[in-house]
C-alpha cells in the first residue's frame, strides 16, 4: 500500500459517469459560481462604494462577502474543472492548499457571524453605547480576530492532517479535499492526535455557539419588551437577515460533521458537502439584501443594466 511520501495525487470523486451529465453538472456548478459571484461581489462593492453603507454592520458584512467568495472558490473552480474535462486528480500540494483555504474560510466566518451576532446585540440591547463599543478600532480588532483565528485553525488542522502517514490508498470521497475524508486514508495511530485536535475545535465551535444563542436570545427579549411597532419590526428587520444566515450555516455544518456514521454514505456525504460549502455562500447575498432597502439600492446603482432598463423605460413613456 502506498504511504504518504509516495502519494503525488489524490483523485477526488466523480459527479457522474456519463459525459452528458458531467458536462450537465459543469454548467450547473458554473451558474451556480457565478451567481455566488455576482451576488457577493456587488454587496462587497456596494459598501465599499456608498458611504450610507460605512456602518459596523456594513463593515462586517463586507467581510462576510469576502470570506464567502474565498470559500466557494476553493472549492468549485477545481470540480468544475473535472467535470470539465473529465478527470479526477488533484496533486498533493493542491490538496493540501484546498484542505487549507477551506477551513481558513469556514473557520473566519464562523468566528465573524459570532461578531455579528454581538454587533446586533449591541445594536439593539446597548443602544446607546454603539457608537463606543463598536467604534471603528473595535470593528477592525474584531474583524481581524476573526481572520486570524481562521488563520490558526486552518493551520493546526492542516499541518496535523498532512503529517500522518497515508496507506489507504488516494482515492477521496469527496468533490474536494476534506479533512475528515483524508483522515480516512490514514493507517497510523497518530490520527487520535487529529481527533482529539478536532474535538478540540468542536467544544470552541460549542462555545461560540452558545455565545451567538445567548446573544440572540437576549436581543429578542429587548425586542418584545419595545412598545413601538416601528421599532419592533426595525429591530427585527435588523437581526433577521443575521439569524437566518447563522441558522442556515450552523445547521447544515453541524449535520455533516456530527451525523452518527450509520447515516453515512457516498450520496449523503456528497449532499452534505455541497449544503456547507456551496449553499451559504450563494444565499447570503439574497438573505442580506431582501430586507434592507438601502442595501437594495445601492447594489441597484451598481448594475448597468438596471440604469439601462429604467432609462429606456422612462423614453418609452414619454413617446
Amino acid at each position: 500500500m502506498p504511504n504518504s511520501s509516495s502519494i503525488s495525487e489524490f483523485l477526488l470523486l466523480a459527479l457522474a459517469d456519463t459525459r452528458q451529465l458531467q458536462l450537465l453538472h459543469f454548467w450547473l456548478l458554473l451558474g451556480i459560481y457565478l451567481a455566488a459571484l455576482l451576488g457577493n461581489g456587488l454587496i462587497s462593492t456596494a459598501v465599499a462604494c456608498d458611504h450610507r453603507l460605512h456602518t459596523p454592520m456594513d463593515f462586517f458584512l463586507l467581510n462576510l462577502t469576502l470570506l464567502d467568495l474565498g470559500c466557494i472558490s476553493t472549492t468549485l473552480p477545481k470540480a468544475m474543472a473535472n467535470a470539465l474535462w473529465d478527470t479526477r486528480d488533484i496533486s498533493y500540494s493542491g490538496c493540501a492548499a484546498q484542505c487549507f483555504f477551506f477551513l481558513f474560510f469556514i473557520s473566519a466566518e464562523y468566528f465573524l457571524l459570532m461578531v455579528m451576532s454581538y454587533d446586533c446585540y449591541v445594536a439593539i440591547c446597548k443602544s446607546l453605547h454603539y457608537g463606543t463599543l463598536l467604534g471603528s478600532r473595535a470593528c477592525a480588532s474584531m474583524a481581524a480576530a476573526a481572520w486570524g483565528t481562521g488563520v490558526l485553525n486552518a493551520v493546526l488542522q492542516t499541518a496535523n492532517t498532512f503529517s500522518l502517514p497515508l496507506c489507504q490508498g488516494n482515492a477521496v470521497d469527496q468533490f474536494f479535499c476534506e479533512i475528515p475524508q483524508i483522515l480516512k486514508l490514514s493507517c497510523s495511530e497518530s490520527y487520535l492526535r487529529e481527533v482529539g485536535l478536532i474535538v478540540c475545535s468542536v467544544l470552541v465551535l460549542f462555545g461560540c455557539f452558545a455565545f451567538i444563542l445567548f446573544s440572540y436570545v437576549q436581543t429578542f427579549r429587548a425586542v418584545q419588551r419595545m412598545l413601538s411597532e416601528h421599532g419592533q419590526h426595525k429591530a427585527f428587520s435588523t437581526c433577521l437577515p443575521h439569524l437566518a444566515v447563522v441558522f442556515l450555516f450552523l445547521s447544515t455544518a453541524f449535520f455533516a460533521s456530527l451525523r452518527p456514521p450509520s447515516l453515512s454514505s457516498l450520496s449523503l456525504d456528497l449532499m452534505m458537502a455541497v449544503l456547507y460549502s456551496v449553499v451559504p455562500p450563494t444565499l447570503n447575498p439574497l438573505i442580506y439584501s431582501m430586507r434592507n432597502q438601502e442595501l437594495r439600492d445601492a447594489m441597484r446603482k451598481k448594475m448597468p443594466w438596471s440604469h439601462f432598463s429604467r432609462d429606456k423605460l422612462l423614453i418609452c413613456l414619454c413617446k
